[in-house]
């Protein structure tokens, strides 16, 4: 009885001060799928934006994927989470994307048998322009987007190339999950926790030609290249570990990450939007120039989150090696070869307004410093 009176009360102090906040709408889509129904509950729970905001979740499907995604919303009213103020289930991407603060782009088409890389590309590329232009119709002016269906970086280019009239900075690709899977390998090789490594990188593509970088990672605030002391393993074992990372895990359970790119996407929402001070995180957001990279490709960089829905580029850091800059080379090359696969949807190259609607003039804030 005692933990019960106890577990009612935290419930409803939790409520009380998540009525001062305001509601946050989150869209998520392909919202029925492993990685949605994984996210979904950790957000309904407040480990995304803070246990203080309260958010109404706007679940997106296609038409067949409305039936279970209804299953998904009975267990998140069976959870009885005390910040959620409302759950939508929709197929229409303007109804899921209506007045949306934060949408976290999961639904993807999978790889099938035959199925080349371009095709797959193309055809996904396709979902991502429908889905860009839906939330430049529909979403919030200061909408912040986290593409985490692949190819993620090239769909979060297509995404924003659709939206004209929201500030392109504010779509990312995830790479969290890629930072996630390097740091975890240092914890392991150093037999360190993994909350004492710090300032990893990833950069470029969320592909097997990103390059996870140590060159200013820390280890208990020490060189981490210093405290593992092994080249070999840092180039023949961990990079190809963590560009691979996704492969093995299909190959061990039969299917793809689901639970870790859900925590990843909650990682970098929180960060996003609470803040994590001088740390630095991952995201793969619209090269500006910075570091050499050309412009106009999402390509993952270290940044710092003060908080707010604001990342800000880290730019103190030494230039690259020799090593590390035919690593960065490479995958900015695949990069641009991507850009030019799926330039057919993209609006600046053909001159043409996607917008199905009369477009809103006023820009938002842009998201970097």
């Amino acid at each position: 009885m005692l933990r019960s009176s106890l577990t009612t009360a935290a419930r409803r102090g939790l409520s009380a001060a998540a009525a001062e906040a305001p509601t946050k709408k989150v869209a998520v889509t392909g919202a029925a799928g492993a990685i949605g129904y994984a996210m979904l509950m950790r957000i309904a729970s407040g480990q995304m934006f803070g246990p203080h905001v309260p958010v109404e979740l706007q679940l997106l499907e296609t038409e067949q994927g409305l039936k279970p995604l209804r299953g998904v919303a009975m267990e998140i009213k069976d959870g009885a989470f005390p910040l959620v103020r409302g759950i939508k289930q929709t197929a229409d991407p303007n109804t899921g994307f209506g007045d949306a603060d934060v949408a976290v782009l999961v639904g993807a088409r999978p790889r099938g048998p035959g199925m080349e890389r371009a095709d797959l590309m193309s055809a996904n590329a396709a979902i991502f322009a429908v889905q860009g232009k839906a939330i430049n119709d529909a979403a919030k002016r200061d909408i912040r987007v986290l593409v985490v269906g692949n190819p993620a970086n090239t769909n979060a280019l297509v995404a924003a190339a659709n939206a004209p009239d929201i500030d392109p900075a504010q779509f990312m690709a995830m790479t969290r999950l890629d930072q996630n899977r390097a740091m975890g390998q240092v914890a392991i090789k150093t037999g360190t926790p993994v909350r004492d490594v710090e300032r990893v990188v990833i950069w470029g593509n969320h592909s097997s030609t990103q390059y996870p970088d140590l060159s200013n990672a820390l280890v208990n605030g020490k060189p981490a290249l210093d405290v593992i002391n092994d080249t070999k393993w840092v180039r023949e074992e961990f990079i190809p570990r963590v560009q691979k990372r996704g492969a093995e895990i299909i190959g061990a359970r039969g299917a793809s990450s689901a639970t870790s790119a859900a925590s990843a996407a909650i990682d970098h929402m929180h960060d996003l939007f609470v803040g994590s001070g001088d740390a630095w995180q991952s995201l793969a957001i619209r090269s500006d120039g910075s570091y050499g990279i050309d412009k106009d490709i999402w390509y993952s960089v270290p940044c710092r989150c003060p908080g707010d829905g604001v990342y800000e580029r880290v730019l103190d850091i030494p230039p690259p090696d020799e090593y590390s800059a035919a690593m960065m080379d490479a995958t900015r090359k695949e990069l641009l070869e991507e850009r030019d696969a799926v330039k057919h949807l993209l609006p600046a190259a053909t001159g043409k307004q996607t917008s199905t609607k009369p477009a809103r003039k006023k820009r938002a804030k842009k998201a970097t410093a």
